[in-house]
């Protein structure tokens, strides 16, 4: 919660929200959510934010699947993001728009829809529609139950936050071990 008041929170926020959306695997959300807290009076400010930028990341994305597939599949099968690539694929036949919606959306990982969506030569206005739909929903629902919950919600995120950071720094640790040997 520190941090979310610091003078550079902001910039960080806009950061996170561009690479996560086509290489990076901390959601904006961990950010937006304590951010919004902090300060709700800012609260559409950074959903708006964190929207745009997301788009603008799922936009590179993109033309990561179009230009440089071939250098990012390894990546897709060594994180085991490979299955839900495909599974990608598949929405982006059958259902083009709703799918990228969806993916922008919900947990799945974003980036493996954007550059499946690149990689698929989805057409660009509705991969930027669906994802300006999906992404806006989700973060400005973060955004407004973080401005709802206020400080009472504070508490609770704080540990959440707390426990999910350490969570990560042990996946990391052990990943980079597994990796390694």
């Amino acid at each position: 919660m520190y941090w979310s008041r610091h003078q550079y929170a902001t910039y960080w926020l806009a950061l996170v929200s561009f690479t996560e959306s086509s290489f990076f695997i901390v959601p904006p959300d961990v950010m937006l959510a304590p951010m919004t807290l902090a300060k709700p009076d800012k609260a559409w400010f950074y959903a708006g934010l964190t929207t745009v930028l997301s788009v603008m990341g799922g936009l590179l994305g993109y033309v990561i699947g179009i230009y440089a597939f071939e250098v990012v599949e390894p990546w897709l099968h060594d994180f085991g993001y490979f299955d839900s690539y495909q599974l990608a694929q598949v929405w982006f036949s059958k259902w083009g728009f709703w799918a990228i919606l969806i993916a922008g959306f919900t947990p799945i990982p974003y980036k493996v829809f954007t550059i499946a969506a690149g990689a698929g030569a989805m057409a660009l206005v509705p991969f930027i529609l669906g994802s300006l739909v999906g992404r806006g929903l989700r973060f400005f629902l973060v955004s407004g139950l973080m401005r709802w919950g206020g400080r009472a919600l504070e508490e609770k995120l704080s540990l959440l936050i707390d426990r999910l950071g350490w969570t990560i720094v042990f996946l990391l640790f052990g990943a980079y071990f597994i990796w390694v040997y």
